[in-house]
């Protein structure tokens, strides 16, 4: 069996617990991979930790806060490894509490007896300016293919693969990356107000103006979508949430869309000193071209989590954001 272990290393309490964890787990003849969070906030640092990753795990065991948890799903992408979150963070909505002792509640992890959690992933494909829409109409496709040929899908005049960011910056046309809570599109580096369009499955919905747009899971509702007004959704709920930020109208509302809906983001009317930046899960996107189109939908995979008290999601937002 193959368990890997994942700690926040700024925090002493999480140190000590997976050093606990590691030696039991040894003992029991358990092959063990621990890794620090602060060496997956990167493309490369998550590439070195996978390469170590011989097997994929059977569970995942994450000590810390919810952003370990983060860092953890962006780790394993599409690897279908249960997640067991403790709690050795400031903020664990995600994660639970060690409170029977950590040892008992990672070996009832291994025998199958916790509570497992299903939670929709967010796709996010992104076209930057000057690039081929691999979604656009066929004018468009054809005029960008007269402009550049066929070197279109080896790169940008052969610019090499930049890896930095979430999921790292792919060639031209279209560049993917994954969330487990949300893709926040946002006003830029010069602070102005942004303009978009938000498109649901080809039906042009709204135009905007204002700080930007976040587009969440369900996961993602009790994280900075409901920091911006949006609504507390239910983890079972396979759609997606789009609520607006700072929106400039008094008559902005939050979509909630279905399971196989793709929402569409366009900025292509931007102004340079309007551009818009990305955020996935909130680690900044950079890119060297402005962002002019997104495509956000549900992925084809799910990430598990394993719960141990077995409250309901109603439960937990009542105590965490509604008790006084």
């Amino acid at each position: 069996m193959h368990i890997l272990v994942v700690r926040n290393n700024s925090n002493p309490q999480a140190i000590d617990a997976s050093l606990l964890l590691t030696t039991y787990l040894t003992s029991q003849g358990v092959d063990v991979l621990l890794a620090d969070s602060s060496s997956l906030g990167t493309d490369q640092g998550r590439e070195e930790v996978r390469r170590q990753l011989s097997v994929p795990p059977d569970m995942a065991v994450v000590l810390g806060g919810d952003g370990t948890v983060l860092h953890t799903v962006h780790l394993l992408r599409d690897k279908q490894a249960p997640i067991l979150p403790i709690n050795f963070g400031r903020l664990g909505f995600l994660a639970n509490a060690d409170e029977g002792g950590l040892v008992s509640l990672v070996a009832e992890g291994l025998a199958g007896d916790l509570h497992v959690e299903c939670r929709s992933v967010l796709s996010i494909e992104v076209v930057c300016e000057g690039e081929r829409d691999p979604y656009g109409d066929d004018e468009e496709r054809n005029a960008y293919d007269a402009r550049v040929g066929d070197s279109a899908s080896e790169g940008v005049q052969g610019a090499p693969l930049d890896k930095f960011g979430v999921n790292g910056r792919g060639l031209a046309g279209a560049r993917q990356f994954f969330a487990l809570n949300e893709a926040a599109i946002t006003r830029g580096a010069l602070g102005r107000i942004i303009e978009l369009t938000l498109g649901v499955s080809g039906v042009n919905v709204a135009r905007m103006r204002g700080d930007g747009l976040v587009v969440s899971t369900a996961t993602g509702s009790t994280a900075y979508a409901l920091s911006a007004g949006g609504p507390l959704v239910s983890p079972g709920f396979k759609g997606l949430i789009a609520v607006p930020l700072a929106p400039h109208t008094l008559r902005s509302r939050a979509v909630v869309t279905d399971s196989s809906d793709i929402i569409e983001v366009s900025l292509e009317d931007t102004d340079s000193f309007r551009e818009a930046t990305l955020f996935v899960d909130g680690d900044i996107v950079p890119f060297k071209r402005p962002l002019r189109k997104l495509y956000l939908k549900r992925a084809p995979f799910d990430v598990t989590l394993l719960r141990a008290d077995g409250a309901s999601f109603y439960e937990r937002i009542s105590k965490d954001f509604f008790d006084d």
